[in-house]
């Protein structure tokens, strides 16, 4: 942390936990790597908390959805998928 910076720490608290920007919890609770046939919510950073992105039926399918590049070839953007279902 940067001690000449007086942002330094609101600056910190705004970065995703790990750089982690894209995430899934099981909807029951519990471990994630446990009951990989149950339903998952889906989790995006918005710059400030995690808020709510979707649903994936399965564990696979919400791996799947965090490792999805998250910008086009262009730099921009990628289309959002609000929910997995939609695509």
């Amino acid at each position: 942390m940067d001690d000449d910076d007086p942002l330094a720490a609101y600056n910190k608290r705004r970065r995703p936990p790990l750089d982690v920007h894209r995430r899934h919890r099981p909807l029951p609770g519990g471990g994630g790597h446990l009951r990989p046939d149950e339903p998952r919510a889906l989790e995006e950073w918005n710059g400030f908390s995690y808020e709510p992105a979707g649903t994936a039926t399965n564990l696979a399918e919400a791996q799947q959805w965090v490792n999805e590049q998250t910008t086009d070839t262009t730099g921009g953007p990628a289309e959002e998928h609000r929910n997995s279902d939609q695509r």
